[in-house]
């Protein structure tokens, strides 16, 4: 079947995710996310693209990006160098992201905002923080900062046109929302952590070891279908046996 024709943003703005292939992790520590960084900034020069936000979660990124030269050889730029040397750091060969980023068109002010926030909450959604500035691989802080005269990797003076004061920019960053971006569910994945932190605040999940057998695999479903978790990783952190957590979901 020929792949679908993406689709032309007459704004030149898109917001692009590049995925591990099989969802696996493209990045392994802090030392790979910046040398991503560092590759995304070089790109950005020679390809003289504007870059409203980004997101460096451990098996995807976002970026939001206003394109210079077409967009597909920008993200190339953006991915060769980084497959190269993560490859040669971890001893492995071939692909590392999905052959084909995924992109959506970004055509007006309003869903402009609506990805631009979608994106500073990944890490809120994945339970890994508990306010968007405590990570320190998103563009959430480049914007705090901005507001101080300080800038770095983000174009900030379009989205500083809408919000005046950083006050204004916290507050709309910090509203409850039901932002779903590029099918968000299916790329969110839970870290080890976040699905612990997930577990300790809902009092029926803490005692599931307690519950009896048709409860238990009920609240193991309900995990396993939220978080988007493997059975290895839910089996990991619950302590379960993996057959336990398989049958669990068979029933479904």
């Amino acid at each position: 079947m020929a792949r679908q024709a993406r689709i032309k943003s007459m704004t030149g703005i898109y917001h692009v995710m590049l995925k591990g292939i099989d969802s696996r992790n493209i990045f392994m520590d802090d030392e790979d996310k910046m040398y991503f960084m560092e590759n995304l900034k070089r790109a950005k020069e020679r390809g003289e693209f504007k870059l409203y936000a980004y997101c460096l979660m451990d098996n995807h990124v976002h970026l939001l990006l206003k394109e210079g030269e077409e967009v597909g050889v920008s993200i190339k730029r953006i991915t060769v160098g980084y497959v190269r040397f993560h490859n040669q750091k971890y001893g492995r060969e071939g692909h590392l992201f999905q052959n084909r980023y995924s992109s959506e068109a970004v055509e007006d002010e309003r869903y402009l905002l609506t990805v631009l926030r979608y994106i500073h909450n990944n890490p809120l959604k994945a339970h890994m923080v508990t306010s968007q500035s405590e990570y320190k691989w998103s563009s959430y802080q480049n914007y705090l900062n901005a507001y101080h005269g300080i800038t770095e990797y983000v174009d900030a003076d379009l989205m500083q046109s809408y919000f005046k004061h950083v006050s204004d920019f916290e507050k709309f960053s910090c509203e409850v929302n039901q932002d779903d971006c590029l099918d968000a569910s299916t790329f969110v994945k839970y870290t080890d952590d976040g699905i612990k932190a997930m577990v300790k605040e809902n009092q029926r999940y803490s005692r599931i070891m307690s519950l009896n057998k048709t409860e238990r695999n009920e609240c193991i479903r309900i995990i396993y279908k939220e978080t988007g978790c493997s059975i290895r990783q839910l089996s990991r952190v619950l302590g379960i046996g993996k057959r336990i957590i398989e049958n669990a979901i068979k029933e479904q």
